[in-house]
């Protein structure tokens, strides 16, 4: 089975582990705030991303020193569900994010674990990772963020702003706090401040190539258009033409209009500009279009 646009870039992100410290704690913080479940009871994590699924025990491993409790096998397809349950490890997990988890947890982005900007990149990659997904460029655009924490949407959207210089919109789906990109300047700005470059670039090919394909279908309709006209033109010169040899006119024309009734005669599908060219001596397209609108104005004077 073919993967996924979205699929592709994750696993474009997830080919190397933070050699920093603090970019393993940032990305593990968006990870965590964008993820299934994260609370005093319990964390959830569940991918469909096989390189995701590989990276997470490594990454927590080096960021927070802890291991999963519940893990899939590697080798299993499908959706991979990955959970702590340890009171003990939760309790190291919520310390090293500033959380009190006695208290009445309220969770938001601790904007003291991403001062730096290497840990903004690595926290907003965590976040797709975990709650991001991409649309196919080729279908249409469509970046998305989805948390169950609405302070940390709301947050996000501050960082986004702060980072990319755009505004991404919001939305509520199913009691998760979504925000979304639709333009794909945005889009491949985003996936390549993260890491995705290859993905950004998959952006940026499919809108020059809808651009070009429109620009091709705008010139193929625009030919057609005018081609309709040349068509219609040469069929009233050439009834104009009829009208006047039935009348036995055509031999009474000055020499300039004899000229025109053979050449639109002998080239019925020929333009203005090649007719013009087939005169004695050549003449412009103006001219020629003159000569063929007196024929037409003749035939219509003598049919009255």
């Amino acid at each position: 089975m073919a993967s996924s646009f979205s699929a592709n870039a994750k696993a474009e992100l997830c080919r190397n582990i933070p050699q920093r410290q603090c970019c393993a704690m940032a990305e593990c913080f968006g990870i965590l705030l964008f993820c299934n479940s994260f609370g005093a009871d319990g964390i959830r994590i569940i991918t469909e991303s096989r390189e995701f699924a590989q990276r997470l025990p490594r990454l927590f491993r080096k960021a927070l020193g802890v291991a999963f409790d519940v893990q899939p096998d590697p080798e299993s397809a499908g959706k991979q569900v990955f959970q702590i349950t340890d009171p003990e490890k939760l309790h190291r997990i919520m310390d090293a994010y500033g959380f009190d988890p006695a208290g009445t947890l309220s969770l938001h982005i601790n904007l003291a674990m991403i001062e730096d900007d290497c840990c903004k990149i690595s926290f907003l990659r965590g976040a797709f990772l975990a709650g991001g997904s991409v649309t196919d460029p080729g279908k249409g655009y469509h970046l998305e963020l989805t948390t169950v924490h609405q302070s940390v949407s709301r947050e996000a959207y501050a960082l986004m702003q702060e980072v990319l210089s755009f505004y991404p919109k919001t939305a509520v789906r199913g009691g998760g706090q979504v925000l979304y990109l639709k333009q794909s300047d945005q889009i491949s700005d985003c996936l390549a401040y993260i890491g995705a470059s290859v993905a950004s670039m998959g952006i940026i090919e499919a809108r020059l190539e809808k651009e070009l394909n429109n620009k091709v279908n705008r010139r193929c309709n625009c030919d057609e258009a005018n081609t309709s006209k040349v068509v219609e033109a040469a069929q009233e010169q050439l009834g104009a033409i009829r009208v006047l040899r039935e009348r036995g006119l055509v031999e009474q024309l000055p020499a300039k209009l004899l000229q025109a009734v053979s050449a639109r005669e002998s080239h019925p599908e020929a333009s203005l500009t090649e007719l013009a060219a087939l005169m004695e001596p050549p003449i412009t397209k103006p001219a020629m279009n003159h000569r063929l609108k007196k024929l037409v104005q003749l035939a219509q004077e003598v049919g009255k």
